[in-house]
């Protein structure tokens, strides 16, 4: 079985983005779903041993963004890699549109309140990153956010150019401060999408999951991938790169996805608290003297 590279995914400065070029499936990692199973769980293991050694030390932290379109599996995702972490150690953060009170603050002010602490992981099921994706097919939706209009730049390219710089500079921020960034962008073809919403309408348990508006959002499909084209390109960092994951098949995203991460954590330089083991003797004897027994 063909070993999981990391570097195969990941995409920085040097290693420009093309949709066009980024295949949605791959050959698996995998034999069978017992197999899946199986190499999951001993990365799930991975993880919450890296995971707690970054909470004993206290001074990383870590952030998982995650985007897609539609049906491209985040939630079972998430839901599946994360298992093993301990939930009290673990924060996710679903992001739809703005309400009024996000409305009434700086595009990026939402997502600062639901960073992680150190040594914990945070998770962004979508992100501000809807703010140069959605935004950028839906540019009328820029009214909403009550910019003063004189520093709108009338050239909506250059208005792309200033977030995807601002976005850099929030994410190279958080970085100098111990709290890297992994971002997925999870690709899905339009064809296996298709095939996947309708499976939900035919799920009368799913089918809440549809809307009218999910199906109008499907015609700017083009203009979606040209927007996450431009944005991978413009923020994939050598210290904060973009992950590109096929995932026309889901088995394989996750595989992929949580080997990606567990390697992270395990990379980070942390470690536990040294400890005198004669104090800890000292302390056992007082727990014994405490209960009564010599």
């Amino acid at each position: 079985m063909k070993k999981i590279n990391a570097k195969a995914f990941r995409y920085h400065e040097t290693q420009p983005f093309s949709i066009a070029d980024t295949p949605t499936i791959i050959d698996p990692f995998y034999t069978d779903e017992a197999d899946q199973s199986r190499q999951l769980d001993e990365l799930a293991e991975r993880m919450d041993q890296a995971q707690n050694r970054m909470h004993a030390d206290e001074h990383y932290g870590l952030l998982v963004v995650f985007q897609a379109m539609d049906a491209a599996g985040k939630d079972s995702t998430i839901r599946r890699i994360f298992k093993g972490v301990n939930p009290s150690r673990f924060q996710i953060a679903p992001f739809k549109k703005p309400d009024e009170s996000d409305l009434k603050h700086d595009f990026l002010w939402r997502f600062w309140q639901e960073l992680p602490e150190r040594g914990n992981i945070g998770v962004f099921n979508r992100s501000y990153y809807e703010e140069v994706l959605a935004l950028r097919v839906h540019p009328e939706r820029l009214q909403e956010q009550s910019i003063p209009k004189n520093l709108v730049p009338a050239n909506k390219k250059t208005l792309w150019e200033q977030r995807f710089g601002d976005i850099v500079h929030f994410e190279d921020y958080l970085f100098r401060n111990g709290f890297p960034i992994v971002k997925f962008y999870l690709h899905v073809a339009k064809e296996e999408q298709g095939k996947r919403l309708i499976a939900r309408l035919e799920d009368t348990e799913k089918q809440w999951k549809l809307s009218p508006n999910d199906l109008e959002e499907r015609e700017f499909w083009p203009e979606y991938m040209k927007a996450y084209e431009d944005t991978i390109r413009a923020t994939a960092t050598e210290q904060n790169p973009w992950y590109v994951i096929p995932s026309d098949d889901r088995v394989n995203q996750q595989l992929i996805i949580s080997h990606i991460l567990t390697e992270i954590l395990e990379s980070l330089p942390v470690h536990f608290p040294q400890t005198d083991d004669k104090e800890a003797q000292k302390l056992i004897k007082q727990i014994k003297k405490q209960d009564g027994v010599k």
